[in-house]
């Protein structure tokens, strides 16, 4: 993407995080808070998030480059307030300390952190939306899922569809991209299975198997298709600390890191 018709110090800062972000963000569009000018100074940030991408809105003014930006958030996530203080009111964020209250806009780097503040508050409020879902056997996979390293959950929900958590669970600790000689890869490589509960608000005696699919980051695709993996079959009463050691071994005998 280019970034002409920002203003500089946007254009920097745009510029920093797109390049340095640990995850591909996109911009999906830009256009002007203007009625007088085309100067860009707001636009929608696509960000990967539990294998998927949630769209956050970020607004400068222009006019007044000192101030830092809103974020936007999405129409799902209206309870989201991370920047409540601890008698729970929103107050003045300066009186925080958070990368709002740190702002300079003259410097690159502000962009990137107060993005990555976000992601990470975002994580642990559906991590709390998760787990106030009054469903047990969700409430059993969380406890038995917890001590892996890197999984995310969302809870969806709506008038037109059915609620249901999505969790992104990494696999293989292993670095993909010191295997590949060469690496041309500038983001980390991962393979990581995706696990959907429908929820159920009363006790199930036997509970269906979840959805599963495995999912890689777009560049390994090129190398190694995980579609063509044969999951293992989920038997009855399982959960999901059981099923993971049954693929991670699966992957294994299809020599996936071998590349």
């Amino acid at each position: 993407m280019t970034y002409d018709g920002f203003p500089p110090f946007i254009s920097a800062q745009l510029h920093y995080l797109i390049n340095h972000f640990a995850h591909p963000v996109r911009v999906e569009q830009a256009w002007s808070g203007s009625k007088y000018s085309n100067t860009l100074d707001r636009f929608t940030l696509l960000i990967p998030y539990c294998l998927d991408t949630i769209k956050w809105d970020v607004i400068y003014n222009a006019e007044f480059p000192h101030a830092p930006p809103d974020i936007i958030f999405g129409p799902e996530d209206e309870d989201f307030h991370p920047f409540y203080n601890e008698s729970g009111g929103e107050g003045d964020s300066r009186s925080i300390k958070n990368s709002l209250a740190t702002w300079n806009n003259k410097d690159p780097t502000r962009l990137l952190a107060l993005i990555w503040e976000l992601r990470d508050q975002y994580m642990s409020y559906q991590r709390k939306r998760v787990g106030e879902v009054d469903d047990d056997r969700l409430k059993f996979e969380i406890c038995t899922m917890l001590s892996r390293e890197g999984i995310e959950m969302h809870m969806s929900s709506g008038v037109e569809k059915p609620e249901e958590v999505k969790f992104a669970v990494p696999l293989m600790d292993m670095n993909i991209n010191k295997m590949v000689v060469g690496c041309p890869w500038r983001h980390p490589q991962k393979i990581s299975l995706q696990v959907i509960y429908p929820v159920n608000r009363k006790y199930v005696s036997a509970p269906s198997a979840p959805h599963l699919k495995l999912m890689s980051t777009p560049a390994l695709k090129s190398l190694f298709s995980v579609d063509d993996v044969k999951l293992p079959p989920w038997l009855d009463g399982m959960c999901m600390a059981e099923y993971l050691p049954h693929l991670e071994e699966t992957l294994e005998r299809q020599h996936f890191f071998i590349l």
